[in-house]
């Protein structure tokens, strides 16, 4: 009898001490989903019938996953958030959400973390019709990768929001995501250690605009007709490499105040400027291609001690834009940069050009200060004042001079995946 008794205290002990298991429960289309997640346990799984189901609903319950069936909507009827998520570790999967508020203000969006949502996954969703797609505001290591966003196309691009939007959000990846149609596809601001890798870009203001986020990557990333591809601006330690802009209008990289950073492998295409440097400084430009554009590279407004070697500028109109009168030397330990429209001879057959590449001269400086000047480009004087400098190099303004300039240009791995 003492033995029985035994066994049966102990067989209760295991049922109080052993965690419920999780649940996979059915969610109906309709207006019941905020009622499910109501009452869902950490660890479950709602499995979202196709059809609609109505938001706007809010996640406070850890570890919970919202898995779609094809044909699952997550409505939001244009007030507020669809979907806000104040715990940690959850999972929204599979899922088409559309319909979020119009209020920028407020910051409504298709899916909100807030600073509790730690770990959250967004992954393999549809996102249509929203102001912003994502908003993650505070949380820590979250994942937003393989989504497919479709900005508010009724809108004006200054009024429609970020498909994905950032702030102080520590280690969150950004991860093979294909955007269109927003204002800027990733807007970062006063964040850190965070990666944008794999994603697709068209039809927006900014493909990339970090703001005040330090020690990020940007990595492998594809920008085509968009305003400007990656515009980093006020962050420091950044590591950009890898990356493609094709066509996009006005610039392709654009560097304001970014300061200490790789950017390396790049290759754009296209546009007015491939790069434009602004007040940027301590940077290592390495392994780039530069083509198309009407400007290679926009260097300006004091920007020192970057290293620029190794890159190709190939067929710009005009290869460096640089306006002032220090001499920057743009070769690094005997290597310097590739131009395609550098007539040099190499006797000794090793890879680098017998002579220095200057790329401006004093009339570039005269015609870029004073526009008007070009009415006298083809007078008898401005070919004298560009003879003598070619046969007098001391009486040089100062400017850019590649003092061991490539014959072959280096190509970088991301211009042989565009050509496949």
């Amino acid at each position: 009898m003492r033995s029985a008794r035994a066994l049966l205290m102990f067989l209760l002990a295991i049922m109080v001490c052993e965690p419920a298991r999780a649940a996979m429960l059915d969610v109906a289309a309709g207006d019941g989903l905020g009622e499910a997640i109501a009452h869902a346990a950490p660890g479950d799984t709602l499995l979202l019938a196709p059809g609609v189901h109505r938001g706007s609903v809010v996640i406070a319950t850890p570890n919970l996953t919202l898995q779609g069936a094809a044909g699952a909507v997550i409505e939001g009827g244009r007030a507020g958030s669809t979907i806000t998520v104040r715990s940690p570790g959850n999972v929204l999967r599979g899922l088409i959400i559309r319909g979020s508020g119009l209020s920028l203000i407020d910051k409504d969006s298709a899916v909100f973390l807030d600073g509790g949502a730690d770990r959250a996954v967004i992954e393999d969703n549809v996102f249509e019709d929203n102001l912003i797609a994502i908003y993650l505001d505070g949380p820590r290591d979250a994942m937003v990768r393989r989504n497919h966003i479709q900005g508010l196309r009724t809108l004006r691009i200054s009024e429609r929001g970020p498909a994905i939007s950032l702030w102080r959000t520590p280690g969150s990846q950004i991860v093979d995501n294909d955007i269109r149609s927003g204002r800027d596809g990733v807007f970062s601001v006063t964040s850190s250690h965070n990666l944008v890798r794999g994603n697709s870009f068209h039809d927006l203001r900014f493909a990339v605009h970090f703001m005040y986020t330090n020690d990020s990557e940007v990595d492998d990333n594809f920008s085509a007709g968009n305003g400007v591809g990656y515009v980093l601006m006020y962050s420091d330690r950044l590591r950009v490499h890898d990356n493609v802009s094709e066509d996009d209008r006005d610039h392709g990289l654009l560097f304001n105040y970014a300061n200490d950073s790789r950017i390396e492998d790049n290759v754009v295409r296209g546009g007015k400027k491939c790069v434009f440097i602004y007040n940027a400084n301590k940077n290592r430009f390495a392994g780039n291609w530069f083509e198309g554009c009407e400007v290679g590279i926009h260097f300006t407004a004091g920007s020192e001690r970057n290293e620029i070697t190794g890159n190709s500028f190939v067929r710009n109109r005009i290869q460096v834009m640089y306006v002032g009168t220090r001499r920057l030397d743009w070769s690094v330990q005997g290597r310097g940069n590739y131009y395609s429209d550098n007539p040099a001879f190499d006797l000794n057959g090793d890879g680098i050009a017998d002579t220095a590449y200057r790329p401006n001269d004093l009339m570039d400086q005269i015609l870029w200060r004073a526009p008007a000047a070009k009415l006298l480009l083809n007078s008898p004087a401005v070919q004298v004042v560009r003879w003598a400098q070619s046969q007098f190099p001391a009486i040089h303004p100062g400017g850019v001079v590649d003092t061991a300039p490539l014959m072959a240009p280096p190509r970088p791995s991301a211009l042989a995946r565009l050509a496949q």
